[in-house]
């Protein structure tokens, strides 16, 4: 690494105060490449994906992400002596190559406990994830996997309820949820909206939801849609004898707002309200998860965001980051993407993050793939993860296998695109469910049977048969951008 307007490294003025100067980050005597050190148990691991400039060593890359990210600047500076900065260094203690890639390498760090504000995401994303990403001697860097240790994790919430709370509240059991997404996003009025709402609850779904781009636009304010939206789940649930659920999108533009939104929502009877977690910032999603415990309201997170942060495979935060945080601050259910349907997400990645999400004791790297580290999670209550995007009635065989019961298979297009109308598709999608969790109760391969159990159901149900009409051989086969294995 070159040192811009250095002086030597050891002045020729004896009345110098320190030994001042540009050291590189790696040099023996600093602390920031220390192969073989052994983290303690209260330290934060991170595992980056570090990839230099031409002509920066990976060992000197590696060290100045653990520099930059916890105890040094640029340059010596006096102040270095005011403090034991071997006590607030982070430290590189291993490097693994990277698999058909010969100008990256895995770098994991040890972060001391001190670094970091307690119950503070925003204080640690901060520091991980700040200015170091811009360093100029690093072409790219990607944040992969973090590890937090019991000392700090069990300063954070975590969800406000989790699955066994919400099974309970919603009193369903033993099979998937089903949700759906109305549509179109935006432009219906509140009245058009409820009723959209009410006919896909009426017609067997479990939640709807309000998409992440609708707050309180000039043709449906919040106020009248959630009036609208709570009366046709009020209807809904009368007409069926089941308890349903509509996720009302509270993200504003301030947390006021947020608050006088969620306090409606609890004055309304709702079960449930949504946030887009990422857009409203670490602080904003902190406060409303501490508030639905209080208030004894589930709470949806939207990742409206993420792909800006985690699609691309060489810089940035890896997905299954976002979503550890999100569970730590504190969800009860978050997107995960589905595999089968119109967005990214590779199977192995997406059931390691389920894994991660809904594991209450120690989420390990063999059951998490793509994990770096073993996640302890002291009981934490589990997070229930949301497949939707894309998905239709002839993918339920594979969602359910890919998820299991512990999932909202939330579908939007393929409620409301039935040629019958959102009360049919909503039929559909319940009769393809319940036939398909039967099937794998029985010991059916669902994978290998899918389509004859399928076939089976829409014999006695017409609704079905027109949905697998109307969306047969709809695919989205497109190579993941980011996906295990692939370099």
């Amino acid at each position: 690494m070159s040192e811009p307007n250095s002086t030597p490294a050891t002045p020729a003025d004896d009345k110098s105060l320190f030994n001042a100067g540009v050291k590189e980050y790696s040099a023996e005597g600093r602390h920031y490449w220390s192969p073989g050190y052994k983290p303690t148990d209260t330290q934060v691991l991170a595992a980056f994906r570090v990839t230099p400039q031409e002509g920066v060593s990976f060992e000197e890359a590696a060290a100045a992400v653990a520099a930059e990210s916890s105890f040094a600047t640029w340059t010596n500076v006096w102040s270095d002596y005011l403090v034991d900065g071997s006590r607030y260094s982070a430290r590189t203690y291993e490097m693994k190559s990277v698999p058909g890639r010969n100008d990256q390498v895995m770098a994991y760090i040890a972060y001391p406990l001190d670094l970091f504000e307690e119950g503070s995401m925003g204080n640690l994303m901060s520091s991980l994830v700040g200015n170091v990403f811009g360093f100029k001697p690093l072409r790219a860097l990607r944040l992969e996997d973090l590890y937090f240790p019991p000392a700090l994790l069990s300063t954070f919430q975590g969800p406000p309820h989790g699955i066994a709370v919400e099974r309970d509240r919603m009193d369903k059991y033993g099979r998937p949820f089903l949700g759906a997404t109305m549509k179109p996003k935006l432009g219906l009025s509140a009245k058009n909206y409820g009723r959209l709402v009410y006919e896909a609850l009426r017609g067997g779904l479990d939640f709807t939801k309000d998409d992440e781009n609708i707050t309180s636009q000039p043709f449906m304010r919040w106020r009248d849609r959630a009036e609208f939206v709570m009366h046709a789940v009020k209807q809904a649930e009368s007409e069926t004898g089941e308890r349903k659920g509509h996720y009302l999108n509270v993200t504003a533009g301030d947390m006021e707002e947020m608050y006088a939104r969620a306090e409606l929502a609890k004055e309304l009877g709702s079960r449930i309200i949504m946030v887009d977690y990422l857009i409203v910032g670490f602080t904003a999603f902190t406060s409303l998860s501490k508030w639905c415990r209080k208030n004894g309201m589930l709470l949806h997170a939207h990742r409206a965001l993420h792909s800006v942060l985690d699609r691309q495979p060489n810089h940035g935060i890896n997905w299954r980051v976002l979503a550890k945080m999100c569970r730590i601050v504190g969800a009860d259910h978050l997107h995960n993407g589905t595999v089968v349907g119109k967005l990214e997400g590779d199977r192995a990645s997406t059931i390691g993050i389920n894994e991660m999400m809904r594991e209450t004791r120690v989420a390990t790297v063999e059951q998490c793939p793509g994990h770096h580290f073993d996640q302890q999670w002291l009981s934490m209550p589990a997070m229930m993860p949301v497949a939707s995007g894309g998905i239709h009635v002839w993918n339920m065989p594979e969602l359910v296998s890919i998820f299991g019961d512990d999932v909202v298979l939330q579908f939007g297009g393929g409620t409301v695109g039935h040629p019958w109308g959102s009360a049919a598709g909503a039929t559909a999608n319940r009769v393809a469910l319940e036939a398909v969790v039967k099937a794998r109760n029985e010991g059916k391969d669902l994978l290998a049977e899918g389509n004859d159990i399928l076939k089976g159901a829409a014999r006695t149900s017409p609704e079905l048969r027109a949905a697998m009409e109307t969306w047969k051989g709809i695919t989205f086969e497109f190579e993941s951008v980011d996906a295990l294995g692939k370099s």
